[in-house]
């Protein structure tokens, strides 16, 4: 499986090894561990990778006992796993390393020792279970890793020239061509059910089979579950209910995270630690209310107004159908047709939000749910804001449609109440790429291009 973050790793390899060590972040089977290892293989004379998953007490033992003696440290390693190391030319890696945090802690003298390079990988770093009682090493370099993109998932079904043509067209502000842009959707679609988990993304590429990849999506659903039970602790109820409550969330036209659906007089204090639970896990994206669009979208947050998207939009599509704990192949196609009826702007905004944050996106929105002025009443579904800011028209407003008939009622009050502030705004929609009135309309799958 091809994966961008590949060209990431290698410029660490370049620039950075052997002065950081580089710790791989990101959900549970997003493929981490894969391509830490493909890197390896590929790059390195030769690599030890260590999987605190199965790592005996006789591997863990060696952080406790041998870190102010590394001779014996790296001879003891390197007879367990029978593998010879080279000096700067071995990679050691550390799979999963929230699980054993004195090896994390470790990273400080090895770097520092500098014989060999050190990648780790592993999620949920942040929870204090997993940081309790260790220094983290200011000698790491922090990357995250997402679900497989649109342009990952066409490398994966052998399609190498479609975003070629897309990123030209989008460059150019011209549109793609009718034959193109049906192409595209329907590649898209696939994209959509699918999701952009690598286990389901292969089935599908070898099989076609979306009753096979939907028990891949369903597996994994359920080790998050799993997860959920033996990692969030105390709050592992609080955490399992608001995993439970996403789809019914997102299928509510205005799609703000309502509390109360999960208990009456809920607070948000009472769930805060359980919903940075879920997005230190990567299993949600979390987007906040900006209550100003200036430069610092930040500054101006709502803490209390959010909306939860799931990290894959694949995944979605199981966890909302789960009926008979199957999705049937004929929902699957009619979804690919465009033909089931149901709220498809779930499904879209979901994706939308997936394919910002893979971009390096952080995703805000702005809600004025004000009863007095219908002016100022008005909701943009993001926020971004441009890479290079000046004065003024740094931020770009986002509107996503999933249907072909739709109005901008909200875009264009917003347009006329922040002009001096609001630089391109944008319309995510199904059909192709346009520009009308100042307003650049684009299609669903140029998302990543912004």
């Amino acid at each position: 499986m091809r994966r961008k973050i590949y060209n990431e790793l290698l410029k660490w390899k370049q620039d950075g090894a052997g002065k950081t060590a580089l710790l791989v972040n990101g959900a549970r089977r997003v493929g981490k561990s894969y391509i830490v290892e493909e890197f390896a293989k590929a790059e390195y004379k030769s690599y030890i990778m260590i999987d605190f998953n199965r790592a005996g007490d006789e591997v863990k033992d060696l952080f406790n006992y041998y870190l102010n003696d590394l001779d014996t440290f790296f001879m003891y390693l390197s007879g367990f796993f029978n593998i010879k190391l080279y000096k700067r030319e071995s990679l050691i890696i550390f799979d999963e390393v929230q699980i054993h945090p004195r090896a994390r802690a470790a990273i400080k003298y090895l770097v520092e020792d500098g014989r060999f390079d050190y990648i780790e990988t592993g999620s949920l770093m942040s929870i204090k279970k997993n940081v309790k009682d260790i220094i983290i090493p200011s000698e790491e370099r922090h990357i995250k890793m997402y679900p497989m993109d649109f342009e990952e998932f066409l490398w994966a079904l052998g399609n190498v020239t479609l975003m070629d043509i897309v990123i030209k067209c989008y460059n150019a502000r011209k549109p793609i061509g009718q034959v193109i842009h049906r192409k595209a959707m329907d590649y898209f679609r696939q994209y959509l059910i699918v999701g952009g988990m690598p286990q389901a993304v292969q089935e599908y590429a070898e099989t076609r089979d979306f009753n096979r990849v939907d028990r891949i999506k369903r597996d994994i659903l359920t080790l998050y579950r799993a997860d959920i039970s033996k990692y969030a602790d105390s709050n592992g109820i609080k955490v399992e209910s608001i995993f439970d409550e996403l789809p019914a969330q997102l299928q509510k036209h205005e799609k703000k995270f309502i509390l109360s659906s999960l208990k009456k007089e809920a607070r948000f204090r009472e769930y805060e630690d359980s919903l940075f639970w879920l997005d230190d896990a990567m299993i949600i994206n979390t987007c906040y209310n900006s209550t100003e669009p200036c430069i610092g979208l930040k500054l101006n947050m709502d803490r209390l107004t959010l909306k939860c998207y799931m990290a894959d939009t694949g995944l979605l599509i199981s966890h909302a159908f789960d009926e008979n704990g199957l999705v049937s192949e004929e929902i699957y196609k009619k979804l690919l047709f465009d033909k089931l009826e149901f709220n498809k702007g779930m499904i879209i905004e979901n994706v939308a939000a997936q394919m910002l944050v893979a971009s390096g996106h952080k995703l805000y929105f702005y809600s004025n749910p004000s009863r007095d002025d219908s002016g100022s009443r008005m909701e943009i579904d993001f926020l971004i804001s441009k890479s290079k800011v000046n004065n003024s028209h740094n931020i770009s407003p986002i509107e996503v449609k999933s249907g072909k008939n739709y109005t901008l009622s909200s875009l264009k009050k917003f347009r006329a109440k922040y002009s001096e502030q609001l630089n391109i705004p944008y319309v995510l929609h199904t059909g192709d790429l346009k520009v009308e009135e100042g307003i650049v309309y684009l299609p669903l799958y140029m998302t990543p291009l912004l």
